[in-house]
């Protein structure tokens, strides 16, 4: 007997975890990736010395990573090595004015009852409401595959529902336990990660605060790309096959049944077909308009969330000042907020973000020298040009010299931008996004777009704008979710079934 062939476009985190996922029960799988190496925006690059991850720099929900290399009878400690960063990151206010969040509970409420008197027990109590969004949402919820409404029907799921304030907003959840200023930008910044405005949020996802504080911020040695290397590894172990340099050119439906997928270089058939590449991508360029699921005034009101400028900066010399993660919120957030979600338009006074891996990890950098990664959160589908680039290049690199009180530009030895049309030509991004679809109450769940296709029975989406959401864990989750629905869907006779190897 015949055994499935499934092809899986992308080999980002969703791509690589349903790959790994079918291989493992024993089905024939292909990862086609569109760039010449695997791990989507995940990738990484070297210059002159120096390792640049080149998009996800946040290691949270550790027991996500972990619980996904122990389904194959592994350990993340098989792949690679986890530090705790302590302190987590430091957050400048203002000139003067830094703050490094500890990753000890007990000091962090030292830090925060300094601000506000009677603010450490009401942590306590906001920590206690958010371990238990944690537990029901990142464990029961995110792996929901979002295809029925009956999927929320138990009584026990629908309790927990209520009870994880699904229709209030994290701003105002957060506005019932605090009032110092500083304690409400440190317990929003979390969900910025989920791509929309604290306003939009639901309250539910103050379970962020709880992987923020109680679960820690990490780092794997060697970067963020340790993962990708560890992930292609046991996919490769359980019969995964990658081709790279594969950009698809169609989906080839028959009868509302995909049978091939084809690339500049071949002709791929298969049985199941798995698109971890951009979901409006595959829908608008690799479908016939007759399987398209959702038109294009659906995707047009569709809250994306932010695209993101970001320079990849080799300093010839060590810096002074930062941390491995910074966050600069010496401006206000407000208008920087409106900029990108109300009146998208290139910032006037715009938040950033720096990371310094070489802080924590001497191997990404030369001998001396810093490895710094800048990002600015901009509006999706704006003008992207190089004079806008270098606008913004001077803009943010004096107001990191000011507050840090150093020269770095003069100390810049290796450049690298990044932005909108670069996210567009490596991964087809729709309108040039960084984190996929917006976690707002109106695109959670069901009103998502859908993981099985509608009009083509053996098609699948899994990524960030499909469930459960934007970020890396979720990605991870979503092709675990996937893989379960096709096995459910297309399930394997006994004599199909490969012996998984450990």
């Amino acid at each position: 007997m015949t055994q499935k062939k499934v092809i899986v476009i992308g080999a980002g985190f969703s791509g690589l975890s349903t790959a790994t996922s079918l291989a493992a029960q024993g089905y024939e799988v292909t990862v086609l990736e569109k760039n010449a190496t695997p791990g989507g925006r995940a990738r990484s690059f070297e210059a002159d010395g120096y390792t640049f991850d080149m998009g996800p720099s946040w290691y949270w929900m550790p027991d996500v990573f972990e619980s996904y290399f122990n389904k194959f009878g592994k350990s993340v400690s098989d792949y690679y090595d986890l530090v705790r960063l302590d302190p987590s990151y430091a957050v400048v206010f203002g000139k003067d004015d830094f703050v490094e969040l500890p990753a000890s509970l007990d000091e962090l409420k030292a830090l925060f009852e300094k601000w506000e008197p009677g603010s450490a027990a009401r942590l306590d109590k906001f920590l206690e409401q958010a371990a238990y969004k944690y537990e029901v949402g990142i464990n029961q919820l995110v792996y929901k595959p979002g295809r029925s409404v009956s999927e929320f029907m138990s009584l026990r799921l629908l309790l927990d529902v209520l009870r994880m304030d699904v229709f209030q907003s994290i701003h105002a959840h957060i506005r019932r336990f605090f009032s110092h200023e500083k304690i409400i930008k440190l317990m929003e910044f979390p969900v910025l990660f989920l791509g929309a405005l604290p306003q939009n949020t639901p309250a539910l996802y103050s379970l962020m605060n709880y992987a923020d504080i109680s679960l820690g911020t990490w780092y794997p040695m060697g970067g963020m790309y340790k993962i990708i290397e560890g992930m292609v590894q046991l996919a490769e172990e359980k019969g995964v096959a990658f081709l790279y340099n594969q950009d698809v050119q169609e989906i080839e439906v028959e009868q509302g049944i995909a049978r091939r997928v084809r690339t500049a270089t071949g002709m791929f058939e298969a049985d199941v077909v798995v698109a971890s590449a951009d979901y409006h991508h595959v829908e608008s360029k690799l479908l016939a308009p007759a399987y398209r699921s959702y038109t294009a005034k659906y995707w047009d009101t569709r809250v994306m969330a932010p695209s993101c400028l970001i320079f990849y900066l080799g300093i010839g010399k060590r810096l002074d000042n930062l941390r491995h993660h910074n966050l600069f919120f010496d401006e206000d957030f407000g208008p920087h907020a409106h900029e990108i979600y109300t009146d998208p338009k290139w910032p006037s006074k715009p938040l950033f973000y720096v990371s310094a891996p070489s802080m924590t990890d001497a191997s990404v950098a030369p001998e001396g020298c810093e490895n710094l990664f800048v990002l600015m959160p901009v509006a999706p589908g704006l003008e992207d040009t190089e004079a806008l680039r270098e606008q913004y290049y001077n803009l943010l690199l004096d107001r990191l010299e000011n507050l840090t009180k150093q020269e770095v530009r003069s100390a810049v030895v290796y450049k690298r931008s990044y932005a909108h049309r670069d996210f567009i030509s490596d991964y087809n991004a729709f309108k040039g996004n960084a984190y996929g679809l917006a976690n707002t109450l109106l695109q959670t769940a069901l009103l998502k777009p859908s993981l099985k296709s509608k009009k083509v029975k053996n098609l699948y989406y899994a990524g960030q704008l499909t469930v459960p959401g934007p970020g890396v864990p979720p990605s991870l989750i979503s092709g675990q979710v996937v893989a379960k629905e096709v096995a459910k869907d297309y399930a394997l006779a006994p004599g199909q079934r490969l012996p998984v190897s450990n």
